[in-house]
């Protein structure tokens, strides 16, 4: 369900103070028998001032964010790493990790790599085991990152039994020619297409780090 604006009284101000106002100076210009030339300057600047308020209450309309679909991902929050790691490994995967899911949309995140899971960190799923399928096979068989945007309509989605069950989008961006890091979001159509280069970039990071 779409999240309530919670600025939405903030964003109506205007419009209601300004609508308030210029009715104001109407009801006073009616009820003065003799208007005076300073009165009359003074109508001038309240008209101003409810029309720019107006304006103003109008362009917030229009900029109010929509905000996705989000859900609140079924599972619990945990950091599992694959004991027999490198400490440099280790630390590379978590500093990869906390960046994906402080400066992105991800909530849950796997890093599998030549037929193991590395990392599982974030909101995780009840299966702790990647058995790759389709959708991860192409993947690491032509090296190119597959976004599923709402991963509800693809019947591919029963193969990430691994990430949250409501798990809503999901990004499978391959490690090289050995691994994927497989990202879900808890909102529909959320990744950007900064987002796309940024986990590209840091998937890259990843590539030299695991083939050494």
């Amino acid at each position: 369900m779409n999240k309530p604006d919670p600025n939405r009284v903030l964003r109506r101000l205007p419009i209601v103070v300004g609508g308030l106002g210029a009715v104001l100076l109407l009801i006073n210009r009616l009820l003065t028998p003799e208007l005076t030339q300073s009165q009359s300057r003074g109508d001038v600047v309240g008209v101003i001032l409810s029309a720019v308020l107006i304006l103003t209450g109008l362009i917030w309309q229009q900029v109010q964010p929509r905000s996705p679909d989000i859900v609140e991902l079924i599972g619990e929050e945990g950091f599992v790493l694959a004991a027999d790691l490198p400490e440099t490994v280790k630390t590379e995967l978590a500093w990869a990790s906390h960046l994906l899911l402080t400066n992105t949309v991800t909530r849950s995140l796997v890093v599998y790599y030549q037929g193991k899971v590395l990392l599982r960190r974030g909101i995780l799923g009840t299966k702790s085991e990647v058995v790759p399928g389709v959708i991860l096979k192409q993947v690491l068989e032509k090296q190119k990152p597959i976004y599923l945007v709402a991963l509800k309509i693809y019947p591919g989605r029963l193969e990430f039994d691994y990430l949250p069950e409501n798990t809503q989008g999901v990004i499978c961006q391959p490690i090289g020619n050995q691994g994927a890091l497989i990202l879900g979001a808890n909102a529909p159509r959320s990744y950007t297409k900064q987002d796309e280069n940024w986990i590209a970039g840091i998937a890259d990071k990843l590539a030299v780090t695991l083939s050494t």
